[in-house]
Order: C-alpha cells, then structure tokens, then sequence
C-alpha cells in the first residue's frame, strides 16, 4: 500500500513496525479528546459564570439524559469503524466503498431519528427525573435546540470513525479545533451580546457540530482513496448494514447500561451530602482527562486490530494487543497518580471549600492511583471489538462493572457506609473485568492462530 500526496493520511496498520504507527494514530486522537473536554468545560464556565446558577443546573441536568440517548447509536459508529479497517485491510475495494456510503447514510437517518426522539421525550424524561420546577424549562429547551443538531452529531461521529479506520487521525483534530473554537466564539456572542441564556449555548453547540459535521463529510468527498464518499451513490447495503449493527448495538448498549449503573453510584454519593457531590463532581472532572488520554489507546486497538484483522495478519493483533497494554498502563499510571499528587490544586480550580478538597482528594487516592486498570480492561475490548467479537466482550463488562458494582452497592457498601468502600468497587470491577477479556482474547487468538496453520478460513 504505497503512500502519495492523495493517501498521505492512510496508515498501513499491516506492515512495519508497530509502536511507532500506533503512537502516530494515538497522539492527535489523544488532543482531539482533551480539546473536547476544554471545549465542553468552556460551555459550562460560560453558563455558570455569565447567566446563573439556575442556568447552570438546567444545563447540567440533561447530560445523562442526553448520553443514554444518544450511545446506542454512537455505538454503530464503532461497527463502522471496525468494518471500514477490515476493507481497508484486506484491499477489498468494493465493499469498503459500500460500507462507507452505508455508514454515512445510516448517522443521517439515525441522527433524525434522534431530533424526533429527543424533542418528543425531553418534557416528559425530564421531569420523571425530579427536575427541580425552577430550571425544568430552561432545560427542556437546553435539549430540545441540542437535539436539532442530531444529525451533525452523528454525521461527525461516523464520518470521524471511518477516518480513523484508515489511520487518520489528524485531520479529525483539526476539525475538532476548528469548531471548538467556533463554539466558544459564539458562546460568548449569544449569551453576553444577544443574552439569550442557555438557548445561546445550545443554538452555538448546534452550529459547532455543523462545522464539524461539513468539515469531515467534506474531507471524505475530496478523498481520492476507495473510501471516497460520493453523495449520489449514498445507499444501505442490507449485508453491510446487518454486519454494523451485530457490531455496533452491543457496544451502544454497554454504554447505556453504564449510564445507569453511573446513576447509581452517583445516588450513593449523594446520600453523603452536597460537599460530598461537589468534591465528587471535581474529582471525576479532572479523571475524564486521564480516562481520554487511556481511551485513544482503546480507539487504536480497534483500528490496528481491525485492518490486520482484514490482512489476515493475525500474528499481529497479540502484537497489537502487547503494545497498546504496556502504553496505555504507562499513561494510566503516569496521569493518574500525577493527578493525585497535584490534586489540591487541580481541585481549587472547581472549589475553594476545603471540605471539597478532602472528598476530591478521597477519590482521586483510590480511583486515580489505579486508573490504568480501567484503560488495560477498555484497551481488551477494543481488541476483541476489532476482530469482530463485540456480544461478548458486552457480556464480561455488563457483568464484571456493571453488575458488581450494583450488587456491591447492595452488600458491601450497605454494610461499610462510607465513600471509601463505594470507591473502591472501580478498581476492583476492573481488575475482574480485565482478566476475563483477557482469557476470552487468550481463546479467541489461539484459535485465530491454529485455523490460520491449518489453512483454514474463519
């Protein structure tokens, strides 16, 4: 696969070295992640600064709400992704054009779906969460003006996934950039200039997404590669469209579930008061930096194991696997515990009661110092994700985090009261949870290999 001026952002995952070309792909996916998070950190900044703290709740409340919704679909975006590396991979021109021009096609319908959805269900979802009478308005028209732009949501998520099967990375952050800034921008001009309050930030959280959105479908349309997007030839493979969803739903439902389950060990959080929610609230702010920094090693695994996976180079993908382990426990380890030892000053950018700091600093001990666990278990499943194994890597995790910290929540916690024992169950679900990917990979690559000597086809 030779590179020129036209493919100079195609990765050739199946030949060469390994470490070097996964930390090329890891980095700009890396920044794109920290830049979202600052962007989405500046929206918040914005609204609790210049229009209230009524604005700020009404804006806060919708975010699970908003996440249950949408990960089902953005979990078809990683069908897409790992499908689109296998074409790529194996050279298979025609159905790699077919999955690209299935997979742009599936995120318009199934981002209108969303605007339908999500405009319909926001009175009603809203208030059967308890929504305090006070910001329930503004945060009905918060969701109902960010579920407009659904389908640049999810316009970006595929086109970006497609990219990044083919090993561009680069041109993703780019666009990310590109929009964050536009976001900020008119953040600042809706709310200060024309005051329009929460609707301002959403309508501008809208118009980012369009640029993203029209930034990435752009890039695909002047490709020159096979994975050229041309609208005329926009269509839904049935076989194509079959094979993402066996995929991508499984993935999108870990996601929701996880969503509830986060609801609640949030509920237990609670029980410890306000300070305890807000030093809780700070802590995991400053995590979601080092779980995105872990999580690009998660995106490449997917990636690299997807296009070797086409290749038929399966000797590779233990390779793979090896490497993306090791680097993203280094990162873990490194971000985490750094994390913790600068915790009281990372925490007085949230909060200046002390109090905030002692439950902050409580957390980040126990989740920060072991932080890497959770990368190594994510980076397992992007493997498995990646040679078309996602049922069951849905399974181990639903029932490794999910499951034990419900039941843990109802044992151990209930027993031992205190913050320390509901914070512990992270650590210990995903030590667990990694060492039966860990076997199911074992199996599952042993196989791969002994079919491969005997001549065999999968």
């Amino acid at each position: 696969m030779s590179e020129s001026k036209a493919n100079k952002y195609e990765m050739d995952m199946c030949n060469g070295p390994l470490l070097g070309k996964i930390l090329v792909f890891y980095f700009p996916l890396m920044l794109s992640g920290v830049l979202q998070l600052l962007f989405n950190a500046a929206d918040i900044v914005v609204v609790g600064r210049f229009v209230g703290s009524s604005a700020l709740a009404a804006v806060g409340s919708t975010s699970s709400l908003i996440n249950l919704l949408v990960n089902l679909f953005i979990g078809l975006s990683v069908g897409a992704n790992v499908l689109v590396a296998r074409f790529f991979g194996a050279g298979q021109k025609k159905e790699l054009s077919e999955m690209v021009h299935t997979a742009v096609l599936t995120s318009i319908v199934s981002g209108c779906a969303l605007v339908v959805v999500g405009i319909g269900i926001a009175g009603p979802a809203l208030r059967l969460m308890d929504t305090p009478e006070d910001v329930i308005s503004q945060s009905v028209l918060y969701m109902r003006i960010y579920f407009a732009g659904m389908p640049f949501m999810m316009a970006y998520n595929f086109g970006s996934a497609i990219l990044r099967a083919i090993g561009d990375t680069r041109r993703p952050l780019f666009f990310l950039l590109a929009a964050g800034i536009i976001n900020v921008i008119l953040n600042l001009f809706f709310v200060l200039v024309l005051s329009m309050g929460v609707a301002g930030v959403a309508t501008a959280t809208v118009i980012s997404q369009a640029v993203s959105a029209g930034l990435v479908l752009l890039c695909l349309m002047r490709s020159e590669g096979d994975y050229r997007l041309e609208l005329g030839r926009l269509k839904i493979a049935p076989d194509k469209l079959l094979k993402m969803i066996q995929i991508g739903v499984p993935a999108g439902l870990q996601g929701a579930l996880f969503s509830i389950s986060n609801v609640l060990i949030q509920s237990s959080v609670n029980s410890f008061g306000s300070i305890a929610m807000a030093g809780n609230t700070a802590a995991s702010n400053i995590e979601g930096f080092v779980y995105t920094a872990m999580n690009s090693f998660h995106q490449a695994a997917i990636s690299f194991t997807g296009q070797n996976y086409g290749a038929m180079k399966y000797k590779r993908i233990g390779k793979i696997a090896l490497i993306c382990e090791i680097s993203v426990c280094i990162v873990g380890l490194l971000m985490g515990n750094a994390a913790y030892l600068f915790s009281g000053t990372l925490l007085r950018l949230y909060a200046t009661d002390p109090e905030v700091f002692v439950y902050g600093t409580l957390r980040m001990g126990i989740i920060c110092t072991t932080y890497c666990l959770c990368g190594m278990m994510d980076v397992m499943v992007g493997v498995l994700r990646g040679m078309g194994y996602s049922v069951m890597p849905m399974i181990v995790s639903l029932l490794g985090s999910c499951a034990f910290r419900i039941v843990w929540i109802y044992t151990v916690f209930r027993y031992f009261h205190s913050l320390k024992s509901l914070y512990y169950s992270y650590p210990i679900s995903w030590g667990l949870t990694f060492a039966v990917h860990l076997l199911c990979f074992a199996f599952i690559y042993a196989k791969l290999l002994k079919k491969q000597r005997q001549g065999g086809a999968l």
